[in-house]
């Protein structure tokens, strides 16, 4: 068989059955309408434990607030309005530099203003002709201004405990503020006017100076934008770059001619140049006609005759007179800067049409290539020049940006000038109309104090500071007094709900107790015989519950064995273990109630059973058997008892020693269910010991006595310990803390109702 204990680890106890962790019953999460559900009914139940506390501050609140407010005096308010703009819808003035001006008033500036001493002391020293003990400090802090909504209306109040004196303070204070707008307002305007025109001077100057500067410095470097210069620089430097291009390429090509023609004509340029000179003299070229004539001449004689022939020697003598005159003619058609031994008459000598054209073209190469090359250099010498100008504009920009960005600031500032005197100008000429008074101070009315309302107040927070302090009270209380509460905070789950019964007393025996409740179930039982047969009640309903979720516990085989306990003292563990031991018996099971508590037994006195032999006697004796110390209960015949027996020198040596342990084990073969009743957990070890020999533990708790630090303490021993705990028990629960009471009630009365209904 496995039993399943809350929180604790599988321990193995004597009776060879091992415990392992049962299903948590409350796995799901609840509903969060359900959660805002219970946190509504722990408020309830807080305010209704605290009723007194709440009360009471309540009343104490409510009482003081009254009494202050039937015995304060009473407050008279009074106030008049004042329009400050013009009703126009809209105030437009002006039209300047296409920007429209529209006329705005600074209301909270202007509040301020009037609060201020210096437009409220005239005012004040009229006032203290009639009220002398008027102060500055004494009428503001009664003087309210405000603005009138979105309107232009300013509202002035004042109030005070005196009516007529209010009238008089608000009379003074209106002709003193009319007075104000009709000298006083307009000398801010005034002062921005001459603020103005003061500047005015000092900023057309300095922008006639920056206008000059700017012209000067177009005219130094001839341009009226530095960018369209730069774009006229850029493209004259592009079109010198493509005329450079164009004269190197025709230059290339002449040169090349001009090799050509100097390799056909075998001239350098200024022998092409004689030729072509010398072919234009007709002198010159019949005197070098004879001479190639009489070359010929020499040339065919000398092939006749000997060198000394008078022939030859004549033709030779020919040709030297011939040569005389060449040279002459040549220079005086070459003029004085050409030597004649310059002249080769061999290259110049024959010169026919198609030799005369190719010298002609070559003069006329050689010279287009002089010229070619001066244009190239002129181009280098401009494209320099206008490298330099381009790289320069840079700094000329920047100049002509800075010195336009001044030009253009000065400008905007002599422009905002000229444009908020005219503003400034049209601002004076509209307040030059006074404020208008639309209403005369009111008759003062009673403001304060307002006695319903005031105590009604004091009511509601009365009752708000009293939950306050309820709430405060109940967390300062370190008791449970909920069974949400103790789930919550300890996180066990509960095994069952006790109901608090004022008749049952924990000092009362058990017969009595069963006398009262079978009396008040007959008392409050319906008069049908069918419902008379069965003695019901919540409490006793309670422990058949309690006892059927115990025996739920286990998936396998019913638990045999549990220990009754509680954290502390006077918590109602005993009153739970004999109400549950009578309830199981009565629903049929064999069941031993065993006082194991050695120390302050008290199941003897609830049975009105003897004590003179008992669990402590049986431990120690040695011949004592168990049937003589087992006492049947008087009123379950199923329910057996063992009393604690003689309270011994130490309880806790004889529950731990082995005998125990053997004892345990004989009772669990003749009983369906053994119930131990122990001390409190907290502080004694007789409960743990017996819990771990048995199939867990039941910790009873009893709400609003048990203190959750002795709880949660008693929680971590036992988890420590490695005892099994079965759960908790919630003992003394109130009605109003729980609804299954309702449900009983209504449940049993309707039943009577229809039993009643079918009879009749």
């Amino acid at each position: 068989m496995k039993i399943k204990p809350y929180t604790q680890p599988i321990v193995p106890n004597n009776n060879g059955r091992q415990f392992q962790q049962f299903p948590n019953i409350y796995s799901d999460p609840p509903y969060e309408e359900e959660g805002s559900k219970l946190d509504l009914r722990q408020i309830l139940g807080v305010l209704r434990r605290r009723f007194l506390v709440v009360a009471t501050v309540a009343i104490g609140v409510a009482s003081v607030v009254g009494t202050r407010t039937w015995n304060s005096q009473p407050q008279y308010i009074g106030s008049f309005r004042v329009l400050v703009e013009p009703i126009t819808a809209e105030t437009k003035v002006a039209q300047t530099f296409g920007a429209i001006v529209y006329s705005i008033l600074d209301y909270d500036t202007q509040t301020e203003v009037l609060r201020s001493p210096s437009v409220m002391t005239p005012i004040i020293e009229k006032i203290k002709a009639k009220y002398p003990e008027i102060t500055y400090e004494s009428l503001i802090g009664n003087l309210i201004i405000t603005r009138l909504g979105q309107t232009k209306i300013i509202e002035v109040r004042y109030q005070d405990v005196d009516s007529k004196k209010i009238n008089d303070v608000l009379q003074q204070v209106a002709d003193g503020y009319l007075s104000y707008s009709r000298t006083e307002r307009q000398s801010d305007v005034r002062q921005g006017i001459d603020f103005v025109q003061e500047q005015l001077p000092n900023l057309r100057l300095r922008v006639d100076t920056l206008q000059a500067r700017l012209q000067k410095f177009r005219q130094q470097y001839n341009f009226i934008d530095p960018e369209t210069k730069a774009q006229e620089l850029s493209g004259r430097m592009n079109g010198i770059s493509q005329e450079q291009s164009n004269t190197k390429t025709r230059l290339d090509e002449m040169r090349s001619l001009y090799g050509t023609l100097q390799g056909q004509l075998g001239l350098q340029p200024n022998e092409a140049i004689l030729a072509s000179a010398l072919s234009e003299a007709s002198r010159y070229q019949k005197l070098l006609s004879e001479f190639q004539d009489v070359e010929t001449k020499l040339a065919v004689e000398s092939v006749r005759f000997t060198p000394e022939n008078p022939t030859i020697l004549a033709l030779k003598e020919q040709r030297e007179k011939l040569l005389p005159l060449i040279n002459k003619e040549a220079q005086r058609v070459l003029g004085n800067n050409l030597s004649p031994a310059t002249i080769n008459r061999e290259r110049l000598t024959y010169q026919n049409s198609i030799r005369l054209s190719l010298t002609q073209q070559f003069v006329d190469t050689t010279n287009q290539i002089k010229v070619l090359e001066v244009r190239n250099k002129a181009l280098d010498q401009a494209s320099a020049l206008l490298i330099r100008e381009f790289q320069q504009m840079p700094i000329r920009a920047r100049e002509y940006t800075d010195l336009k960005r001044e030009l253009e600031v000065s400008t905007d500032s002599l422009l905002r000038f000229l444009s908020s005197r005219e503003s400034l100008e049209i601002e004076a000429a509209q307040k030059a109309t006074p404020w208008k008074l639309i209403n005369t101070p009111d008759a003062a009315v009673v403001i304060s104090p307002s006695k319903y309302r005031n105590i009604m107040l004091g009511v509601i927070a009365g009752l708000i500071l009293g939950a306050g302090a309820a709430w405060l009270a109940e967390m300062l209380d370190s008791v449970f007094h909920s069974v949400d509460d103790l789930k919550e905070k300890s996180g066990m789950p509960i095994l069952g709900i006790v109901p608090f019964h004022k008749s049952v007393k924990k000092l009362f025996p058990v017969t009595e107790t069963a006398r009262i409740l079978a009396g008040e179930n007959q008392k409050n039982a319906p008069a049908d015989s069918n419902l008379r047969r069965y003695n019901a009640s919540p409490f006793v309903e309670a422990f058949r519950s309690l006892y059927t979720n115990v025996r739920l516990l286990s998936s396998d085989l019913p638990i045999r064995s549990l220990v009754i306990s509680s954290s502390t003292p006077a918590e109602g563990k005993t009153l739970v273990a004999l109400n549950l031991a009578q309830a199981a018996a009565a629903m049929g099971q064999r069941v031993l109630l065993v006082d194991a508590d050695l120390r302050r037994p008290q199941v003897h006195e609830r049975f009105g059973l003897t004590n003179m032999r008992g669990l402590s006697n049986l431990i120690s004796a040695e011949d004592l058997d168990i049937n003589d110390v087992i006492q049947q209960s008087p009123l379950e015949e199923n329910l057996f008892v063992m009393t604690s027996g003689q309270v011994p020198p130490d309880p806790t040596r004889l529950l731990s020693s082995e005998k125990m342990q053997n004892i345990m084990a004989q009772l669990q073969t003749a009983f369906n269910l053994i119930i131990y009743d122990t001390p409190p957990l907290l502080g004694f070890a007789d409960a743990n010991i017996l819990g771990t020999t048995t199939d867990g533990v039941v910790l009873v708790v009893g709400l609003g006595k048990t203190d959750r630090y002795s709880l949660m303490q008693t929680i971590e021993g036992l988890k420590m310990s490695g005892t099994p705990v079965l759960g908790m028990v919630a003992n003394g629960v109130k009605k109003n803390t729980v609804h299954w009471h309702d449900s009983y009630n209504r449940y049993y009365t309707q039943t009577a109702e229809k039993g009643l209904g079918a009879r009749g």
